[in-house]
């Protein structure tokens, strides 16, 4: 029995359970296609627009912006450690943007905090191909950091 399974345009031949065979096939336009093509997301977006016109409707794609606001969540941030004088010391080996995100927050909403970062490699870069470091970004926000361990001064302030 020959069994013929198309894949991403490609029909794969199957005579009774030996190795698969491929062969060519003409290459299938489909809706996801059409949709990059002509600037949709989705089949159902193409489909939908093909509707609009056969029915003589102007079709307007994402021409409407609505603002909107997410509502505000509460959550909590437990610090790595708190020294006897108040410092509030942040330990990181990496330093994803949300966490850069939400050191930013608690400093706008607690600014009397003192939190200093001590990190693994503070020459590391924020992201790949970029020249920011988390030195670079903590000497722009105002953090004070370390590298690979809490400095003795610290302890002495």
């Amino acid at each position: 029995m020959i069994a013929q399974i198309p894949v991403n345009g490609i029909k794969k031949k199957q005579q009774n359970n030996t190795r698969l065979c491929y062969m060519k096939k003409r290459k299938k336009y489909t809706k996801e296609y059409y949709a990059r093509k002509y600037g949709y997301k989705s089949g159902l977006e193409v489909e939908t627009a093909e509707f609009l016109k056969e029915n003589n409707i102007e079709v307007k794609y994402e021409t409407l912006k609505i603002t909107y606001m997410i509502p505000e969540r509460k959550t909590y941030y437990k610090p790595d450690f708190n020294l006897p004088n108040g410092i509030i010391v942040e330990t990181k080996g990496r330093f994803t943007a949300a966490d850069r995100n939400k050191h930013l927050l608690i400093k706008e909403q607690y600014p009397e905090l003192d939190i200093r970062f001590v990190f693994s490699n503070p020459n590391s870069k924020l992201r790949k191909g970029s020249n920011s470091t988390y030195a670079t970004w903590c000497e722009k926000y105002g953090f004070k950091y370390a590298k690979a361990q809490i400095p003795m001064e610290w302890l002495n302030e």
